[in-house]
């Protein structure tokens, strides 16, 4: 099941819903008993609650009026978890070594936005660049902690899909080495498009993960390539603190392809299971950077051997 919220318009209350073949359905009746006093109280109660509302939201979207997506807004599934968890890398990119160590941070709840929100870029002067990276993202169902590896499904609710906007100094360093700063400015979280329930995806780390700038391949990868998989980080963050439900664990992102963002492009993510979002980019500096991709020097993804193809005139 592919779990929305939505609004009918742009003054319109945040509603939530089911994504279906057939577009939007509406359960806010259904889930009236369980509602919050936001969108965000509202799917967290849905996600404690979803054994005891499954049968009914199952019906409700096979049988009940689907609204087009073109006429209606999707907002983020999570409007604003209670916590952003961000691995550091987390992937092997043909790198032959010994595994780095498992680390996390924290990004800011307050920079999350939805599908055809935009990002807004700092207006500050310092040399930064912008790039994002597309990422497998946990949703958590909670209150889980001390989760062992062998039970890790116990504390996962579903997946989605997050950009985790980054600004940078001289290439991949992260601004002002403080991880969770260069990544936390407002609107620097974009999630969605939906929260697939953890039984429509049965391995994790099989995912074919996509992305697009101005309609450019960047991103293409396949999650298999975690150094710390799935199991392992609920593990991990739940060894740590307690995971509440709606809390967000993104996977980290495979560098390749890496590049920047500025004004008036459109980013897109697409991972498989999950579906496509796009953000527009507004930069009220007009700054400009190279359009170019990172690329490693053994990349398997297509869009970086077209690129370096590119610029050996190839």
């Amino acid at each position: 099941m592919k779990l929305v919220v939505y609004q009918t318009n742009p003054h319109a209350a945040m509603l939530p819903g089911v994504l279906t073949d057939r577009g939007v359905v509406g359960v806010a009746a259904v889930v009236r008993a369980f509602a919050g006093h936001t969108a965000q109280e509202t799917m967290q109660a849905i996600i404690d609650n979803f054994d005891q509302l499954r049968p009914v939201l199952e019906q409700t979207a096979a049988q009940s009026e689907a609204m087009p997506l073109e006429s209606i807004h999707l907002r983020s599934p999570l409007p604003r978890p209670g916590k952003i968890l961000c691995c550091i890398a987390n992937y092997w990119e043909h790198d032959q070594r010994e595994p780095r160590q498992l680390n996390l941070f924290l990004k800011n709840p307050d920079a999350v936005i939805g599908p055809g929100d935009t990002v807004e870029l700092p207006d500050y002067t310092d040399p930064w660049t912008f790039q994002h990276e597309a990422e497998l993202a946990i949703v958590f169902r909670g209150p889980s902690k001390g989760i062992k590896q062998a039970n890790w499904r116990d504390a996962v609710f579903g997946y989605t899909a997050l950009i985790d906007v980054s600004a940078r100094v001289q290439g991949r360093s992260t601004w002002r080495s403080g991880s969770w700063m260069g990544k936390s400015f407002d609107t620097f979280a974009p999630l969605g498009p939906c929260i697939t329930t953890a039984d429509e995806i049965p391995d994790p780390n099989n995912l074919h993960v996509q992305f697009w700038n101005n309609g450019q391949l960047r991103h293409d990868y396949n999650t298999d390539d975690m150094e710390h998989r799935v199991p392992e980080l609920v593990e991990f963050a739940s060894t740590i603190m307690t995971l509440k439900s709606g809390d967000v664990l993104a996977c980290g992102t495979n560098h390749e392809g890496l590049g920047p963002l500025q004004d008036g492009e459109l980013a897109e993510i697409e991972i498989e299971h999950i579906g496509r979002m796009a953000v527009h980019v507004h930069d009220p500096l007009k700054r400009t950077w190279e359009r170019g991709i990172y690329m490693g020097a053994d990349s398997t993804n297509p869009a970086v051997r077209a690129a370096r193809r590119a610029a050996q005139g190839a």
